[in-house]
């Protein structure tokens, strides 16, 4: 079983099957009671609803903007001269985050410069750049959000985006366990069912 955006290159798989669905399979597992998946990747960000048991009920999904994405904090990371792990350590010491507006991720990062060059401090821009990313996240949304809220993906282990998360939602936001791999564990058990049911 292959998920995510290379699965049709996977000449090994059987079959494929969209990560969306694999996120809420492996979630599910994880914390059965969880209606709300939140999945930010280094190419995309989801929001999924999901039904008491675990099934896609909708979703919104931005791919077209890396603005809102893991692709956004690399960049950000490389304009700081810093690493991708040390940008949650810079936002817990902003006192004053800055305001990013830009949609796009090419004219957020003029506008970072921008910051930079008026000396805006580092830790302000980070602080700044986690909200953003955040409220993306509730436009997406576009109306209220049910908890449990669970969150996944590369992003969730960048110290501090949940943080930003449950700010800008109001709520408690919980790091799936291994964030990375739940599309990973969704895939595998869908595969398991599969052939359990195939007698294999």
């Amino acid at each position: 079983m292959a998920t995510g955006y290379g699965r049709s290159a996977v000449s090994i798989a059987d079959t494929t099957i969209t990560e969306i669905t694999c996120h809420a399979v492996g979630v599910h597992h994880i914390v059965p009671e969880a209606m709300t998946v939140i999945d930010i990747g280094g190419q995309d960000s989801k929001l999924l609803r999901l039904d008491n048991l675990g099934r896609v009920r909708d979703f919104a999904m931005n791919d077209r903007c890396a603005a809102g994405t893991g692709r956004f904090l690399e960049v950000v990371a490389e304009r700081l001269g810093v690493e991708l792990g040390a940008l949650g350590r810079l936002a817990s010491n902003s006192s004053n985050p800055a305001a990013i507006s830009s949609m796009c991720v090419v004219f957020a990062e003029t506008e970072i410069t921008g910051l930079l060059a008026s000396g805006t401090a580092s830790e302000d821009i980070v602080a700044g750049v986690q909200a953003s990313i955040a409220s993306r996240i509730i436009s997406m949304a576009g109306r209220n959000v049910d908890p449990p809220i669970i969150f996944t993906g590369g992003v969730a282990m960048v110290s501090g985006m949940a943080d930003a998360m449950q700010a800008a939602l109001g709520q408690n936001v919980s790091i799936c366990p291994d964030p990375q791999m739940t599309g990973a564990l969704g895939a595998a058990i869908l595969a398991s069912k599969k052939f359990d049911a195939a007698g294999i």
